[in-house]
């Protein structure tokens, strides 16, 4: 069994949630107690699952720049907007974590920019700041889910290591569905980056037809 406290539902409230593109969905925001990493993550309840059926759950890193700003060097925003829709369509839950820049945090994401100017990828950019490619881990998510009542879902990801990190951590992922493609000449060495270093399920084929000039 995994070796992680429970955590505890720690307040509810309702927030209507409006998009710029005019999209509006209903939302309960789920805050908690014990969560293993201290951080003020937040469970974003959306739609009803239909009896017997398997609710749809994200795993959203927090993008300042990209949720926020609409940073076209990354594809948050768009996912983020996506996924929203389609777990209030089906019924789930997505996972807000405070895990900005793929964990290493904002300034040391915007110095990895900046090396990435030069030519380095996003991976090779965290290596040379003497950062981990990836410092995420989703014992949080798992306590977060655990405390939601949630032991088996779907994941709406294109990263098979958030499926592999919450089977690890005694999730059942029933099955992993792929985000849509964001690929804009901005970000999409960023995206064949995710394909060719860590095996993300976007087409590879369709980001070579983007141009990055």
């Amino acid at each position: 069994m995994p070796d992680f406290t429970a955590a505890t539902q720690r307040a509810r409230v309702r927030v209507p949630l409006r998009f710029q593109d005019g999209y509006r969905a209903d939302a309960e925001l789920v805050t908690f107690h014990g969560l293993a990493d201290g951080l003020e993550h937040v469970a974003v309840v959306l739609g009803d699952p239909a009896p017997g059926t398997t609710p749809l759950v994200r795993l959203h890193s927090e993008c300042l720049t990209g949720d926020v700003f609409g940073s076209a060097r990354c594809d948050c925003g768009p996912q983020l907007r996506e996924a929203v829709e389609r777990i209030a369509e089906r019924g789930g839950v997505l996972l807000y974590l405070r895990q900005e820049g793929r964990g290493i945090g904002l300034y040391n994401k915007l110095d990895a920019y900046a090396l990435q100017d030069e030519g380095l990828d996003t991976y090779a950019a965290n290596a040379a700041l003497g950062l981990p490619e990836d410092a995420r881990d989703y014992t949080a998510a798992a306590q977060m889910l655990a405390a939601l009542g949630i032991g088996e879902l779907d994941l709406l990801s294109n990263n098979p290591d958030k499926a592999e990190q919450l089977r690890t951590l005694g999730v059942s992922v029933k099955d992993r569905v792929p985000t849509g493609v964001f690929a804009t000449p901005d970000n999409v060495r960023y995206l064949r980056a995710k394909v060719l270093q860590t095996q993300h399920t976007l087409p590879l084929g369709d980001l070579s037809k983007v141009s990055a000039g």
